[in-house]
């Protein structure tokens, strides 16, 4: 990405291949999945007789906190498109818009939510960075910088989270807070690994490739592990590039993880207005972020789509307190709200595309220039008004200063000529060898003629 001094030409678009059928063969497949699971939970109501009890708990909803939990959720996404905003911001001739924005934040959510520990997330919104005119390289850093951000926030926020409230999980779950504890250390081997692909390329290559070897021993199939290798070889150092790429502007990196961090908080948020729509304000605040945190940490981590599985034992384990009898409607309200609706909705937004051919560093300025001229009008000075002032000032100075140069410039060339000794025949001779002597230093080497 460039600086705002480069060129701001507005970058030509570029061909992107389609990211090909296995992703929506994967979303199809989770989808379908996903609805099974929502049947056989439906009919686990039916047959447990917790139906009456499932609709008592609805009828005493509060639409205000409810409304509060979807605007939490709401804000969650939006905080999603402004950390991909600030990369593309940086770069003055890039040619993704907010609507480009909308429609990758929109292609994480489908295919990450319907494939199996959010695999096609990734894929899926380099595919519609490339489709919106983004160079692949810069697509590509753009994403693994995101998605490095995202799990350093999971991270973050969970180190905070379990630090604060430790004593209580220990107290309220007993042996069950290992299960945090385990969720958390395994979120960080997976950072740390991540970074260690990014900083040590070359040596997690050599480590990777032992593997496959050790696994050629034992009797796994050559092609497959023909195939690991040559996976080896491409992925990583390409993925160190794009990573290094990215990690150099620090300061976009800083305000991303800022981002990022509210982000998640929003996300954390939306059990707890649900909890106080069900009428229970005597809730802890942070001990319910907390217990959010780690269904999140345990569901991310199931191999199934939607995280289904760790997602509602997680639910059971560490939220279900919290809501005692209306623990079922809560439930499905958090995952109509968190999941199935965002999926839902993201649906018609894959293909939304910006229409205009102005950058969004461009855009801004422009408003921030009308905001200028709006001010300007009621008696102060525009920003744009006074920095010209200032140039044509400035422009000034520096043309009266080189008058008065050029006018010292004869005095001084007369001086120095009027001190100059004369002498006669100075003009200055060089040899072939290039070296210049005096034509004292030559009468004296000629020989001279006899009388």
């Amino acid at each position: 990405m460039s600086d705002a001094s480069h060129n701001t030409t507005r970058k030509p678009k570029v061909a992107a291949e389609p990211s090909g059928g296995d992703d929506h063969k994967g979303a199809r497949r989770g989808a379908i999945f996903i609805g099974i699971v929502l049947i056989i939970y439906v009919v686990y109501l039916v047959v447990t007789g917790q139906v009456a009890q499932f609709w008592a708990a609805m009828s005493t909803v509060q639409g205000g906190w409810l409304a509060l939990a979807c605007l939490s959720m709401l804000l969650y996404l939006i905080f999603g498109i402004a950390a991909y905003a600030i990369a593309v911001w940086l770069d003055p001739a890039s040619p993704v818009g907010i609507r480009d924005l909308i429609s990758v934040e929109a292609s994480g959510i489908f295919f990450g939510n319907l494939t199996p520990m959010m695999m096609g997330s990734t894929p899926a919104q380099i595919y519609r960075l490339t489709k919106a005119g983004q160079n692949v390289g810069e697509a590509g850093a753009i994403q693994f910088t995101r998605f490095i951000v995202y799990q350093f926030g999971l991270v973050a926020w969970g180190a905070i989270l379990l630090l604060a409230r430790m004593p209580f999980f220990a107290a309220q779950y007993g042996d069950i807070t290992l299960l945090c504890v385990f969720s958390f250390g395994g979120h960080v081997c997976i950072l740390l690994g991540i970074f260690a692909v990014a900083l040590m390329p070359r040596m997690v290559m050599r480590v990777a490739h032992w593997i496959i070897r050790v696994m050629e021993r034992v009797g796994v199939a050559r092609e497959k592990t023909a195939s690991w290798h040559a996976f080896v070889d491409n992925e990583v150092m390409a993925f160190s590039d794009k990573f290094k790429l990215a990690a150099g502007h620090l300061s976009s990196m800083a305000l991303t993880v800022v981002i990022t961090m509210l982000q998640l908080a929003f996300f954390y948020l939306v059990p707890y207005f649900l909890m106080l729509s069900f009428g229970h304000h005597d809730v802890d605040f942070f001990s319910v972020m907390a217990a959010s945190a780690f269904v999140q940490l345990l569901s991310s981590a199931v191999p199934l789509p939607g995280g289904t599985g760790g997602a509602e034992g997680g639910f059971a384990l560490f939220l279900g307190h919290f809501y005692g009898s209306a623990a079922t409607a809560g439930y499905l309200l958090w995952r109509l709200i968190t999941f199935i609706a965002p999926t839902i909705l993201a649906a018609p937004l894959l293909g939304l595309k910006s229409s205009h051919n102005a950058s969004i560093h461009d855009r801004w300025d422009r408003a921030i220039s009308k905001l200028g001229r709006g001010k300007s009008r009621k008696g102060a000075p525009s920003a744009a008004a006074v920095a010209s002032t200032i140039e044509t000032a400035q422009v000034e100075r520096m043309e009266a200063a080189a008058a008065k140069e050029a006018d010292k410039e004869p005095a001084k060339a007369s001086k120095s000529a009027a001190r100059a000794p004369r002498h006669r025949g100075t003009r200055v001779r060089r040899t072939e060898g290039g070296i210049t002597v005096s034509p004292a230093a030559l009468a004296a080497k000629r020989p001279r003629a006899k009388k």
